[in-house]
């Protein structure tokens, strides 16, 4: 479905870093009240090469964006690349952008998680197939401490429960 500039929505923001950069530059810039050769000065002073005009060129679209410059504004302004290439809107919002690239990290572990505990798990279960004579007592010791574990990390998190 296109958006207000007739470009399809469905591609998604996050698919337009070098873009979303563009216009991000141009935001912190103004924000902070700089021309186009203060912020060109701030990046020569933190050893990234670069004009007053190639600054204005990448503002409009009219120059990319390599990585090392990427860095550079990103540096300059105090930001996260992933901050400074992510939507504009959330961009903005700085603290959104933390939120969202820790909620992605912290899925990413979940998943990684999962997939080794899933893993050893089915170890286990081969290996007790070969032993059936330690299944019983083995599945007893998992149980247990996965149960303690549980209730240690719940602690951690809630707080002991209330007392009757």
């Amino acid at each position: 479905m296109p958006d207000d500039n007739g470009e399809d929505a469905s591609e998604g923001v996050l698919l337009k870093g070098e873009d979303n950069a563009a216009k991000r530059i141009k935001a912190e810039r103004e924000n902070r009240g700089w021309s186009t050769t203060t912020l060109s000065d701030r990046l020569n002073e933190a050893g990234y090469e670069m004009n007053p005009s190639a600054v204005w060129r990448i503002e409009n679209g009219k120059r990319r964006i390599n990585l090392d410059e990427a860095i550079g504004f990103a540096e300059v302004f105090g930001v996260s690349l992933s901050n400074l290439v992510g939507p504009p809107a959330l961009a903005a919002a700085g603290r959104a952008m933390e939120l969202i690239d820790t909620v992605v990290a912290a899925s990413a572990a979940a998943q990684r998680a999962q997939h080794a505990y899933r893993r050893v798990n089915a170890e286990l279960i081969a290996y007790l197939e070969e032993h059936p004579d330690i299944r019983e007592e083995a599945n007893a010791v998992v149980s247990n401490a996965i149960a303690e574990s549980t209730m240690k990390i719940n602690q951690e998190e809630f707080g002991l429960p209330p007392q009757p």
